[in-house]
C-alpha cells in the first residue's frame, strides 16, 4: 500500500517530459468518406478542382486523390451556394444567414490551408439574396435578391459597388401584366459570346436580355410557368429556360414572340415536379440535355433523378437513392473550339457523390477514389489492421478488381487538380467496416485517402422471406428509362444480418465475421470462384438452464445444398448460437484454431479445424430466466432500500464537510489520491497536454464511483464484453500455458486453460479446456480489455496489428502481468498468484468511464528503436488518456471528441502505431494521431499562374484572420494541432 501512496506523488523529471514529447502528440489529421449533408457544388475548369459546401458550415476542396482542404464557417451556418474563381484557387460561399464568404488556399508556415479572408452580407427583407452568379471575367459577382434587384458585388475588395440593376428599370419594356410583381430573381446567366449581356430570369417566368454597357433591356421572353433555371447555349443564339410543371422551352434570342421549341414535357401529359437545373451542352455524337427532376407526381415523384439526352437515341433517367444536390459536366474543350464535348457528368446527392462516364455510350459510372460511400449502408463495426502481407494484399486488390469490372468506366478519374507532396506508404494498412446488411467492406487505409478494396455480403449464405432473390425484371420498354445507380442503399433486407463484430488473421488469411442473430462465419480466402457446401453448428449456451424462455428474434435459416462463391472470402464453417442474440465479444486464434465468441447469455469456444464447440459458460444469474439476459430487476434504482440507505450516508458525508471550501460530487473516500502523471490536489483541475507540450487546464471535480441506475447495457450484467487468447503464465512461473479469458458486464472474469494436442493429431484429436480460475472484482464494473504483458512490458497478443508475423510471440520469459480494464479502474496483477500489483481509479478521481480501451504502442521520433507499449483510454467525455505499463502512470490527456458525440465516442476504433479513427458523422470517418512519430497528414497544394491574383487582394494582411489547416476542421474544440 505503500508504494501505491508513494507513487501517486510521483513527479516527472525533466528527461522524462522531454521523452514524452518525443513519443506522445495528439493531432487531428484528416477525415475520410463523405461529407455529411451536402448542400452546394461548385468546379473550377483550370485548375481541375471540385468544392463541396454542407449544410453545418463545412467547405471542402477536392483535386486529385490525397489533395484535400477543409474551411469551417464560424457561425456554422448552412452553405446554400458556392462559386469558384477560375485559375485562382479562390471560392465564394453564399449562406443561408444571407452573408458572403471569400475563401483561398494560401501557403502558411509550409503548409497549404483553406482560410477565410473577406465576408459580407446584404441586410433588409428585401435584400434576401435568390441567385448569384459569377461573371466570366471573375470581377463581380452579380447577386439577385427577392425583392427584384441584382446587386454587383466587387470581388477584389469583396465590397458592394454602386451599380444596381433596379426591377423598376429592367421593367420598363415588358408587357404590363409582369410589371406588378414579376418575382423573385431566379436566374442570372451571362451571354457566353458577349459578356455585357446578361440574362435575368424572374421567378413568375419572365426573362429579359439586359444590355449591361446601355442599361437597357434588348429582349423580352414571357413564360407562362414559374421558372426554376435558365441555361445558354455555346454560340450564344438560343437558350433554354426550365419550369416547375416539369417542361423545357427553347428560346431564339432575337425572336422573343414565340418560343424555337417547346414548351416540352419529357414524362407528361400528366402533371410533373419541376425541372429544377438544365444543362445543354454541345457534342460530336449529339447534343447533350441533361436535367434534373421532371418526374410525374403521381407515381413518381419521390424518385430522385438526373435525365441524360443525346441526339435522338439515347435517353437514360439515372436513379438515386437520395436527394439530388447540384451537378456539372467536365470537358477538355477550351473556349475556341466550337463544341463542348462533355466527357463527365458529377452528380452530388445528398448521400454519394457519383460521376458519369459520357464518352462511354453506356454512360457507366467511374470507380471513385475518395468521397466514397462509407455509409452505403450504416457502419455498425469497425476494426483496422497494420502490415498486411504482400501476398494477402496482391489477392485482396485482385479480387477486389474482378468484383468492379463491370459495370464501372475504364478511364481516368477525371478531377485532377493539385499536387501530392505525401510519400508512398511503407506499408499496407486495412480498415475493416461492417454494416447493417450484412457486408464487410475492406479500405485502404494506407495513406491519407480511403480507397474501396473489396465487398464481402454474408446475405447469400442465408434464406427466407426478405432474402430470397427476386427474379431480374424485364425493364426494356419501362418509360422513364430508369437506371439505377450509386451504392447508397439505407434498407436491410433482414434486420439479423447486421454484422456486430470482425476480425482477420493477416498470416492465415482467415475472417471471422460475427452478426445480429448470433452467427459466426468462418471464412478463407481463394481467388479462385468455388462451389461448396457449408458446415453448420448450433451452441446452446443456456442449455443448463431448463427453464429459460427466448423471447428474441429466430435465427437465421442457412441455405442447403452447395452455395456458389466468387472469388474473396469463402465461408467454411457457420456458428450459431442459441438463443439467437447479438454477438458483444470475438477472439480469434488462427494458430490454435479456436474462435472465443459472446453473447449477453455467455460465450462459447469454438475449433473450427474440427467444426465443434470446445466449451461454453452460461453467465445469467440463475434466478433471471426471461430471456433478457440481464439482471433488470436487480437494478439500483428500483431497490428501494439501498437508496434510502445511500442518500443517509449522502447526507452524513455532506454534513461532514459543509465547511470545505471545495465542495465535490457523490463519495470522496479517496479524494485524496493524485493522478499518476501529475502532483496536484485532489481539487485541482485535470490537466490536458497538447501537441507543443503546453497544458491547458479543464475544471474536474474529483468525484467516487456514484451509486446510480446503468443503462440499459450496463444493467445486462450477463453479457460478456470482451475475449482474449494468451500463452501466459497461469499455472506457475515455470511455464506458459494456453488460455483465453473472459470478462463480463458485471466485473466476472474467466479464465480457462486449453489443452492442445500434438500438431500432428490436431485434426483427430479433441482440443478441451478446464476453468482455471474465477475472478470478481469488487466494483463490479464492466470489464471492458483484458491483456497480459511480459517482463519487458510488452503485449502478449496475436493481434495483427502488432505484429505481422502471428507465429512470431514477444517473449515469454520473467515475471508476466495481466492488465484487466473496467468501465471504472485499471488494475494490474502478478501472474499466476492474481496478487495486485497496482490500479488506477478513473471514475473515483475525475468521474469519467472508460469506452475504448487499445494496447498502442509508441515509437519515439528522434530514436525510431525506442517504443513504449501503452494503455490508451478513451472515456464516456471523449477525452483519450495513455498510461504507461506496469506502474499505470499517465503520459497524456487530451480532448478528441465532444462528450455529446455518442456515435462517435462508440465508433473510435485505434491502429496499432498509435492512429484512431471514429466516426464524425454517419458518412465520415475523423482519423487522428496519439503517436509523435506516425502522423497521417494531407500534405498537398495548389500550383497557381503567377498572375492568377493580380486583382488587387493583399495576402500580407491575412494574419488576423482565422487558419483552417487541411489537418484540421473542428477548429472549435481549439485544439493545438502544431
Amino acid at each position: 500500500m505503500l508504494k501505491f501512496i508513494r507513487g501517486k506523488g510521483h513527479q516527472p523529471s525533466a528527461e522524462r517530459l522531454k521523452l514524452q514529447k518525443e513519443l506522445f502528440a495528439f493531432t487531428k489529421t484528416t477525415q475520410h468518406g463523405f461529407p455529411h449533408r451536402p448542400s452546394a457544388l461548385a468546379w473550377d475548369p483550370e485548375l481541375k478542382i471540385m468544392a463541396i459546401g454542407t449544410r453545418n458550415g463545412t467547405v471542402k476542396i477536392y483535386g486529385r486523390p490525397g489533395v484535400e482542404f477543409y474551411g469551417q464557417h464560424e457561425n456554422d451556418c448552412s452553405v446554400t451556394q458556392l462559386f469558384s474563381l477560375p485559375n485562382q484557387g479562390r471560392f465564394i460561399s453564399l449562406c443561408d444567414d444571407n452573408s458572403l464568404h471569400l475563401w483561398e488556399v494560401n501557403v502558411r508556415d509550409g503548409k497549404s490551408v483553406l482560410e477565410e479572408v473577406k465576408s459580407c452580407s446584404l441586410e433588409g427583407r428585401l435584400k434576401k439574396i435568390s441567385t448569384c452568379f459569377l461573371q466570366s471575367s471573375a470581377e463581380h459577382l452579380l447577386i439577385g435578391t427577392e425583392g427584384g434587384n441584382i446587386y454587383l458585388l466587387n470581388v477584389n475588395s469583396f465590397k458592394m459597388t454602386d451599380t444596381i440593376i433596379y426591377q423598376d428599370v429592367v421593367m420598363q419594356n415588358v408587357p404590363d401584366d409582369y410589371r406588378v410583381n414579376p418575382g423573385a430573381v431566379e436566374a442570372i446567366a451571362e451571354h457566353p459570346t458577349n459578356p455585357n449581356k446578361i440574362l435575368i430570369g424572374y421567378n413568375r417566368g419572365l426573362l429579359v436580355l439586359w444590355d449591361n454597357e446601355s442599361l437597357n433591356a434588348d429582349h423580352t421572353y414571357v413564360g407562362t410557368q414559374q421558372l426554376e433555371s435558365v441555361c445558354w447555349h455555346r454560340k450564344g443564339d438560343h437558350f433554354m429556360s426550365s419550369h416547375n410543371d416539369g417542361s423545357y422551352i427553347t428560346w431564339t434570342v432575337d425572336d422573343p414572340s414565340k418560343p424555337k421549341e417547346g414548351p416540352i414535357t419529357p414524362y407528361g401529359p400528366f402533371p410533373c415536379k419541376a425541372i429544377n437545373k438544365l444543362l445543354y451542352r454541345t457534342a460530336k455524337g449529339g447534343d447533350f440535355i441533361i436535367f434534373g427532376g421532371g418526374m410525374p407526381r403521381a407515381n413518381l415523384g419521390d424518385r430522385h433523378t438526373v435525365t441524360v439526352q443525346q441526339g435522338d437515341n439515347k435517353h437514360v433517367v439515372f436513379d438515386f437513392t437520395s436527394r439530388v444536390v447540384d451537378f456539372f459536366t467536365i470537358s477538355d474543350a477550351d473556349e475556341e473550339y466550337e463544341l463542348d464535348d462533355p466527357h463527365s457528368l458529377v452528380v452530388l446527392v445528398e448521400e454519394e457523390m457519383v460521376v458519369l462516364d459520357l464518352h462511354d455510350e453506356n454512360f457507366p459510372p467511374y470507380r471513385a477514389p475518395y468521397l466514397c460511400s462509407l455509409h452505403s449502408s450504416a457502419i455498425t463495426c469497425a476494426q483496422h489492421f497494420s502490415n498486411i502481407p504482400n501476398a494477402l494484399w496482391s489477392k485482396l486488390v485482385a479480387v477486389g478488381e474482378e468484383q468492379g469490372k463491370e459495370p464501372c468506366s475504364s478511364r481516368e478519374w477525371p478531377i485532377t487538380g493539385g499536387l501530392v507532396n505525401n510519400d508512398e506508404p511503407k506499408a499496407h494498412d486495412l480498415l475493416l467496416t461492417g454494416h447493417e446488411d450484412g457486408t464487410v467492406r475492406f479500405w485502404d487505409a494506407s495513406g491519407v485517402s480511403l480507397k474501396a478494396l473489396y465487398k464481402l455480403s454474408t446475405s447469400l449464405l442465408f434464406t427466407g422471406e426478405d432474402l430470397n432473390e427476386q427474379s431480374p425484371i424485364d425493364d426494356s420498354e419501362e418509360w422513364p428509362p430508369f437506371r439505377k445507380v450509386g451504392f447508397f442503399d439505407p434498407f436491410s433486407d433482414d434486420p439479423r444480418l447486421a454484422v456486430r463484430k470482425v476480425t482477420l488473421c493477416v498470416a492465415s488469411e482467415t475472417l471471422v465475421v460475427a452478426g445480429t442473430a448470433g452467427q459466426v462465419l468462418v471464412m478463407k480466402l481463394s481467388t479462385e470462384e468455388s462451389q461448396t457446401e457449408v458446415e453448420s453448428t448450433v451452441t446452446n449456451i443456456v442449455s443448463d438452464r431448463d427453464g429459460f424462455v427466448w423471447k428474441g428474434h429466430e435465427r437465421l435459416v442457412l441455405k442447403q445444398g452447395a452455395i456458389k462463391f466468387a472469388p474473396g472470402f469463402r465461408t467454411d464453417v457457420v456458428m450459431q448460437f442459441h438463443p439467437p442474440a447479438a454477438i458483444t465479444a470475438l477472439a480469434l486464434h488462427s494458430e490454435w484454431g479456436l474462435v472465443a465468441a459472446g453473447t449477453a447469455h455467455g460465450f462459447s469456444f469454438f475449433d473450427y479445424v474440427q467444426n465443434k464447440t470446445v466449451a461454453s459458460k452460461c453467465t445469467l444469474n440463475p434466478n433471471d430466466l426471461t430471456g433478457a439476459g440481464g439482471d433488470a430487476a436487480m437494478s439500483r434504482r428500483k431497490s428501494f432500500k439501498k437508496s434510502l440507505r445511500e442518500s443517509f450516508r449522502r447526507l452524513r458525508r455532506g454534513r461532514s464537510r459543509r465547511m470545505d471550501k471545495s465542495p465535490s460530487r457523490g463519495d470522496s473516500r479517496e479524494t485524496g489520491g493524485k493522478s499518476p502523471i501529475e502532483t496536484r490536489s485532489a481539487s485541482s483541475p485535470v490537466e490536458h497536454r497538447s501537441v507543443d507540450g503546453t497544458e491547458t487546464a479543464i475544471d474536474t471535480k474529483p468525484i467516487e464511483r456514484q451509486i446510480e441506475a446503468r443503462s440499459a447495457d450496463d444493467t445486462l450484467g450477463s453479457m460478456v464484453r470482451c475475449l482474449y487468447f494468451a500463452k501466459t503464465q497461469i499455472v506457475s512461473v515455470a511455464h506458459c500455458t494456453a488460455t483465453v479469458w473472459a470478462g463480463t458486464n458485471s466485473g466476472a472474469i474467466y479464465v480457462y486453460i486449453v489443452i492442445l494436442p500434438a500438431a500432428d493429431k490436431r485434426k483427430s484429436t479433441a482440443v478441451t479446456t478446464r476453468l482455471a480460475k474465477e475472478i470478481q472484482l469488487k466494483h463490479r464494473a464492466p470489464v471492458v480489455a483484458i491483456a497480459v504483458v511480459n517482463s519487458a512490458c510488452h503485449f502478449l497478443t496475436d493481434s495483427p496489428e502488432v505484429q505481422n508475423n502471428r507465429t512470431k510471440q514477444p517473449e515469454t520469459g520473467g515475471c508476466h502481468r495481466v492488465v484487466i480494464c473496467s468501465e471504472e479502474q485499471f488494475k494490474v496483477f502478478t501472474l499466476p498468484s492474481l496478487k495486485p500489483y497496482g490500479k488506477f481509479k478513473l471514475t473515483a478521481h475525475e468521474g469519467a468511464r472508460v469506452r475504448k480501451i487499445g494496447f498502442l504502442e509508441y515509437q519515439s521520433r528522434s530514436d525510431a528503436n525506442y517504443v513504449e507499449h501503452c494503455i490508451t483510454c478513451l472515456t464516456n467525455q471523449g477525452d483519450i488518456g495513455i498510461f504507461s505499463i506496469p506502474d499505470l502512470r499517465r503520459q497524456l490527456i487530451c480532448r478528441c471528441i465532444k462528450k455529446e458525440d455518442i456515435t462517435g465516442i462508440s465508433s473510435l476504433v485505434y491502429t496499432c502505431k498509435g492512429e484512431g479513427f471514429y466516426l464524425h458523422s454517419s458518412s465520415e470517418f475523423q482519423r487522428f494521431s496519439l503517436s509523435a512519430s506516425h502522423v497521417s497528414c494531407l500534405k498537398c497544394s495548389l500550383e497557381l499562374p503567377a498572375s492568377s491574383r493580380s486583382g488587387g487582394m493583399i495576402l500580407e494582411n491575412h494574419d488576423s484572420i482565422p487558419k483552417i489547416d487541411v489537418e484540421n476542421e473542428v477548429i472549435e474544440e481549439n485544439d493545438d494541432l502544431g
